[in-house]
């Protein structure tokens, strides 16, 4: 699909006055991870993650139709019940991106209601999970323009919407596992939106675990948006992006077999590699804590000591992502709750799963 597949034709909105939609939205956790992009939103690699489920945005998107139609956005955020001006720069430059694709935006004034069920920026994708249950609160307004439109079409341009406001987005629509970025190895993959995984998934991968460390939940060191520009030059970014590209190739082929060994070889890879980029660049940042770092040692130590199938990744930040199958969560969950949450901030950590995408509320 191609931009203009999304340019809604003869859209009459004189009749919708006024409504509110509410979406609840996956987080998702990257498997092989996309990091440096070009253009507006398109990603230097191809990408794979796991939709989650209990680490999710919910908003409210209310809309009103304005008494004289300007030439301005007119918008406020709340988010936990709080004004908070401070997200409006981010949401009026997704606005400028996508207002070609929603022609009525200029003509309604909307009030965002948002919160998560995890801290905000702090490395567990709320730009992901928050762009994406806006561009679904608008897509509804589409939807109920035009009641024609598809299910699949619904998703593929929310995910497309999403992605122009925050790539990694794209992946949080839909579920169990969602690639974004083009790759021979996928079908129907697109560098503008993500698609589900189009394979059978063995079912050693079916509800997966996800337990979340929480060792700071404060404010990430750098945002993803100042990561992802370091690598445009980073010393190591070509080289990167081919491992990345071989990684998603090995990936598909490890989620229908089942292959877990190779599963926890290549997400600890990629993990470290994330770091790694950040910590060769320039300026250069190391996002892991000590703690961070405690963590990882014991799980490796675990892993040795009960031949378990449990690893680890990251994201741009210090939590932890302990990743096991269903069938071990009983000795993980005792590993995890004696062992590894004397490293978390306050002992807090968050039980999650496979998801299966976003649903209306």
């Amino acid at each position: 699909m191609t931009d203009n597949n999304f340019i809604p034709q003869n859209l009459d909105y004189s009749n919708l006055k006024k409504g509110s939609f509410t979406f609840k939205t996956p987080s998702n956790i990257a498997l092989v991870k996309y990091w440096g992009k070009e253009k507006i939103q398109i990603p230097k690699n191809s990408s794979i993650s796991f939709t989650l489920s209990a680490c999710f945005t919910l908003t409210t998107l209310d809309f009103e139709k304005k008494l004289k139609s300007d030439d301005n956005f007119d918008f406020e955020v709340f988010f936990e019940d709080k004004n908070h001006d401070d997200f409006k720069p981010k949401i009026k430059k997704f606005f400028e991106r996508i207002d070609s694709y929603l022609p009525f935006l200029k003509d309604y004034k909307f009030t965002i209601k948002t919160r998560n069920s995890f801290p905000h920026s702090s490395g567990i994708a709320s730009s992901a999970s928050g762009m994406a249950a806006l561009s679904l609160c608008l897509m509804q307004i589409e939807k109920e323009l035009n009641p024609n439109i598809s299910d699949e079409y619904f998703n593929k341009k929310a995910s497309f919407l999403a992605r122009l406001g925050s790539g990694s987005a794209s992946r949080s629509i839909e579920g169990e596992v969602v690639v974004w970025g083009k790759h021979p190895a996928i079908d129907h993959s697109s560098d503008v939106l993500g698609v589900k995984f189009p394979y059978p998934i063995h079912q050693n991968f079916k509800n997966y675990h996800d337990t979340i460390l929480l060792v700071d939940k404060g404010e990430k060191q750098v945002s993803s948006t100042v990561g992802h520009d370091l690598m445009n030059n980073h010393p190591f970014a070509e080289q990167r992006f081919k491992q990345a590209y071989d990684n998603l190739n090995e990936m598909s082929i490890i989620l229908q077999t089942g292959n877990l060994k190779d599963f926890i070889s290549l997400v600890e890879s990629e993990a470290l590699t994330l770091h790694a980029m950040m910590m060769t660049s320039n300026p250069y940042f190391i996002l892991m804590k000590p703690n961070t770092l405690k963590i990882i040692e014991k799980i490796w130590a675990f892993r040795k000591e009960t031949n378990s199938n449990i690893c680890f990744t990251l994201d741009a930040g210090a939590n932890v992502h302990v990743l096991f199958p269903e069938k071990e969560k009983e000795q993980i969950h005792g590993f995890i709750t004696n062992k590894l949450i004397e490293h978390c901030q306050n002992k807090q950590f968050i039980c999650d799963r496979i998801g299966l995408g976003a649903k209306m509320v």
